[in-house]
């Protein structure tokens, strides 16, 4: 019989690597594998532990208000401010639009005002809670425009949204005067600082110029920020903050209404492995305030590292200049961006491409850790050696035919037939021998064939991609 650890490693040659410093998304390496041992040997010891009650686990009970308590010092937070350890930043999110829905029972038809740079886990969150989401197109810089926000406010909105920064970009939004405009309506303001919050105030201490945003800001009622980001915690947490208890009551969830035990849940998750929390705890507890400080400085002398090479390179040129640790590239006639992605991608860099949204081209994304400063000279290297190559290769230009196919179906009423036609003319799809998806190596075709379509028809064409990949193995394994 297959040892099933082994087979584990076996599956896992496949993945995208976590350490190293050369994964630029998904993933957060400090570069230290002292914090990586600490990290898995506390998510071990509680794997089979539940947060569901914090009566029945006490420990878990204190981890999470200490990590609760570290936050607030860190984002200026009155005495009167709490919070909530949640599963990730998707979850923050969710739970600070649905509080903010839940606080206002009068309002009918609930709404919400977003930059349009807001991350997509608040167009999910109005998806589930049926609170609308109003879109105020940002500036030239990608920051919020504060002023056509607060016009955009009305007496059925519940909550006003800013970012710290936002991921597309890395800007951070104009959160003094947002939080006024909210404040002045009697709106709650919810600053995401997911990927951010965690960095932006080491940011200020190494002497950075960062945009108030924190709790020191009069109006921000509430915060969200990872802990598996740039805390460099297990995948699994997040912390949602309120400036008081009163604006968390309306997050909680009770129910008597059956004949077991009463439920009682401060996140949307009931059981909750103990793992991801103890894991935090202990990688919070390694690292320490002045740990996260030397971590910071490494991230950001990595950034800057990395801006000096973009624009050491004529075919490539920043979106905007970085608030944070999210570097955003773009590309001239030149160079395909889709490319130059799959040429860093062959190198061992893995950069996210982001299509083209309202007007603004194709760019590059760029999320920095601590642990890519020993690599960013070979990074310049990769970068140099892909744009020589994606020059050489030329655009990626997607078959007219195609194009017409896309423009001419309706994304809100295709059929199976619709879909499979689309996804073997965008190259998702191979000819495997059972029919069966086969994932191309290189996405630059794939990836202009998504360009030209309209979101909407994106949307659908990756929901048909990712429901082909979720099929079950039948037999046993293969």
């Amino acid at each position: 019989m297959t040892d099933p650890l082994e087979r584990l490693k076996a599956l896992q040659g496949a993945d995208l690597p976590v350490h190293g410093g050369r994964t630029l998304a998904y993933v957060y390496d400090c570069g230290d594998p002292e914090v990586d041992r600490v990290a898995r040997e506390a998510v071990a010891a509680y794997a089979a532990s539940n947060a569901l009650d914090p009566t029945a686990f006490p420990s878990l009970l204190q981890m999470e208000n200490e990590l609760v308590g570290f936050a607030c010092a860190l984002l200026d937070a009155p005495d009167s401010a709490v919070g909530t350890v949640t599963s990730g930043g998707t979850e923050s999110i969710l739970l600070a639009v649905q509080g903010a829905r839940d606080s206002r029972p009068d309002v009918v038809r609930p709404r919400m005002v977003l930059p349009a740079t807001a991350h997509a886990a608040f167009h999910k969150a109005a998806h589930y809670f049926g609170v609308g989401a109003v879109l105020v197109p940002v500036g030239p810089d990608f920051r919020a425009d504060a002023a056509a926000m607060a016009q955009a406010v009305d007496d059925d909105t519940v909550l006003v949204v800013a970012s710290a920064p936002s991921y597309a970009h890395g800007v951070v939004d104009p959160v003094t005067e947002i939080a006024a405009a909210a404040a002045a309506r009697g709106v709650r303001c919810h600053v995401d600082a997911c990927i951010g919050g965690w960095v932006l105030p080491y940011a200020s201490r190494l002497g950075r110029a960062v945009p108030p945003w924190t709790f020191a800001v009069e109006g921000v009622t509430s915060i969200s920020v990872d802990t598996h980001k740039y805390a460099y915690a297990p995948k699994g947490t997040s912390l949602l903050l309120h400036r008081d208890a009163s604006l968390r009551k309306p997050q909680y969830f009770a129910s008597a209404a059956w004949p077991g035990y009463t439920m009682l849940n401060a996140t949307t998750q009931s059981t909750r492995s103990g793992g991801p929390v103890a894991g935090t705890w202990a990688v919070v507890e390694h690292v320490g305030d002045a740990g996260y400080l030397d971590l910071a400085g490494r991230a950001f002398d990595a950034v800057d590292a990395i801006v000096a090479a973009v624009e050491r390179e004529p075919a490539l040129h920043l979106v905007v200049q970085p608030d944070s640790t999210l570097v955003t590239l773009a590309t001239d006639g030149s160079c395909d961006p889709f490319t130059l992605t799959d040429e860093l991608v062959s190198r061992g860099w893995y950069v996210q491409p982001q299509l083209s949204y309202a007007g603004g081209g194709p760019s590059i994304h760029l999320s920095v850790s601590a642990g890519t400063l020993p690599h960013v000279a070979e990074l310049r290297d990769a970068l140099s050696e892909s744009v020589a190559a994606a020059q050489a290769a030329g655009p990626v230009a997607v078959d007219p035919g195609v194009v017409a196919f896309i423009e001419a179906l309706d994304p809100a009423a295709l059929g199976d037939d619709d879909f499979d036609g689309l996804l073997a003319a965008s190259g998702l799809v191979g000819a495997g021998a059972d029919g069966d998806l086969e994932l191309p190596t290189r996405m630059a075709e794939v990836n202009a064939m998504l360009d030209v379509a309209s979101p909407a028809m994106r949307e659908a064409l990756l929901v048909a991609f990712l429901d082909r990949l979720q099929r079950p193995v039948r037999g046993g394994r293969p």
